[in-house]
């Protein structure tokens, strides 16, 4: 794996994230996230969508993407950092079947802040649509 400065990420770190979902790696997932981790969900009651604190709430927040989507998927990943390694994006198509039939597709980022080389903060954005008959 490359190395930037101490402290910041690299692409493998968001490629190998990303696979972890894809493989629905709950276990390996928490392993990139920081102690002090925030997860900021793309829809929910607040600006921000709905805001998990810490490893427990944000372990329980990930699971619950194949709880709604048995078969989630994030293809189609692109990852960039900043010069620093201090914040990055990764850009995905979703896919997922819900427990309906129905059938989720969109496009969206992740944007990263990183603390220790470790994800801080996840910001999801997505471009959302009515689901898709089963």
């Amino acid at each position: 794996m490359s190395q930037q400065k101490q402290g910041s990420a690299t692409i493998e770190i968001l490629q190998a994230f990303s696979d972890a979902w894809n493989r629905h790696d709950l276990p390996a997932l928490m392993s990139f996230m920081h102690e002090e981790c925030v997860f900021l969900t793309a829809a929910g009651p607040d600006a921000c969508g709905t805001r998990h604190v810490g490893h427990a709430a944000v372990s329980k927040a990930f699971a619950g993407a194949w709880t709604n989507f048995p078969d989630a998927q994030w293809r189609n990943g692109h990852h960039w950092l900043s010069a620093d390694g201090q914040r990055g994006v990764s850009e995905w198509t979703f896919t997922g079947t819900a427990a309906d039939g129905t059938r989720s597709e969109s496009d969206g980022v992740d944007l990263f802040v990183f603390r220790d080389g470790k994800i801080l903060e996840k910001n999801v954005f997505r471009k959302d649509r009515p689901r898709l008959p089963a």
